[in-house]
C-alpha cells in the first residue's frame, strides 16, 4: 500500500480529470435533456419525431460506440478540434460524447415527471392566456424536476461511472481509470492495493451524490 500512496499525486490528478468530465457532461446532458423533453412534449409533430429519434437511437446505442464516432469520427477521421492542445481537445470530445449519450436519460426522467403532472396544471395555463413555451418553464419543468430528483441523481451516479470508458474509446482522457491502468502498465503500483485504492475514490465521489439526491428528493417531495 506503501507503493500507492508514494504515487498519490497520479491518483489525485486521474480524478482532478474524472471529476471535471462528470461536472460538464452533467450540466451539458441537463441543458440538452431539457430541451430534448420539451421537443417530445410538444405540439409540433416534427418536433417530437426529431426528439424521439433521437431519444432511442443514442439511448440504445452503446456508449463506447457513441465516445468512437466522437473520438474516431469527429476528431480523428474529420480532423475537426476544439481547443489548442490535444489533452483538452479528447477531453472536450469525451464531453460531447457523454453528454449526448447521458441527455437520453435526463429527457426520459423529466418525461416521466412530467407524465406525474395533472392534466389540469396545463389546462390552467393555457387559460391563463400562457404560451407552450411558458407554461413548460414556469410551470411544468418545475414540478416535473421536484418528482424526479432521486432518478436524476442515479443518472449523475452513472455518468461518473460511465466517464471510465473515455479511456478506452479513442479518446484517452487522463481520467482515473486510465491513470490506473498507467500505474499497472509501468509497475509502479502493486496491482490489489492500487484497486482497491482507485475503487475507494470513485465511492468517495458517488456515495456522497446518492445520499444528497436522497436527501433532497425527500426535501423537495411534492405532496399530493
Amino acid at each position: 500500500m506503501e507503493a500507492f500512496f508514494d504515487n498519490i499525486d497520479k491518483v489525485l490528478d486521474g480524478f482532478s480529470w474524472t471529476v471535471r468530465l462528470t461536472f460538464f457532461s452533467a450540466l451539458f446532458s441537463f441543458v440538452l435533456g431539457v430541451l430534448l423533453t420539451g421537443m417530445r412534449v410538444s405540439p409540433i409533430p416534427l418536433l417530437r419525431g426529431i426528439s424521439t429519434a433521437y431519444v432511442e437511437t443514442i439511448r440504445n446505442s452503446p456508449l463506447t460506440l457513441v465516445l468512437l464516432f466522437c473520438g474516431l469520427g469527429l476528431n480523428s477521421a474529420l480532423g475537426l478540434s476544439l481547443s489548442g492542445t490535444v489533452a483538452w481537445d479528447v477531453f472536450w470530445w469525451a464531453v460531447i460524447g457523454l453528454s449526448a449519450y447521458t441527455s437520453c436519460f435526463v429527457s426520459e426522467s423529466l418525461r416521466a415527471g412530467i407524465n406525474t403532472i395533472p392534466p389540469g396544471q396545463a389546462e390552467a395555463a393555457r387559460s391563463l392566456g400562457l404560451t407552450f413555451t411558458q407554461s413548460l418553464r414556469l410551470i411544468i419543468i418545475p414540478q416535473a424536476l421536484r418528482t424526479v430528483i432521486g432518478p436524476l441523481g442515479s443518472v449523475l451516479i452513472a455518468l461518473t461511472k460511465n466517464t471510465t470508458v473515455a479511456s478506452v474509446a479513442g479518446l484517452g482522457v487522463q481520467e482515473a481509470s486510465r491513470q490506473m491502468k498507467l500505474m499497472f502498465d509501468q509497475g509502479i503500483a502493486p496491482v490489489l492495493p492500487t484497486f482497491v485504492g482507485f475503487a475507494v475514490g470513485f465511492l468517495v465521489l458517488t456515495l456522497p451524490i446518492g445520499y444528497f439526491f436522497g436527501w433532497l428528493s425527500k426535501r423537495m417531495a411534492v405532496v399530493r
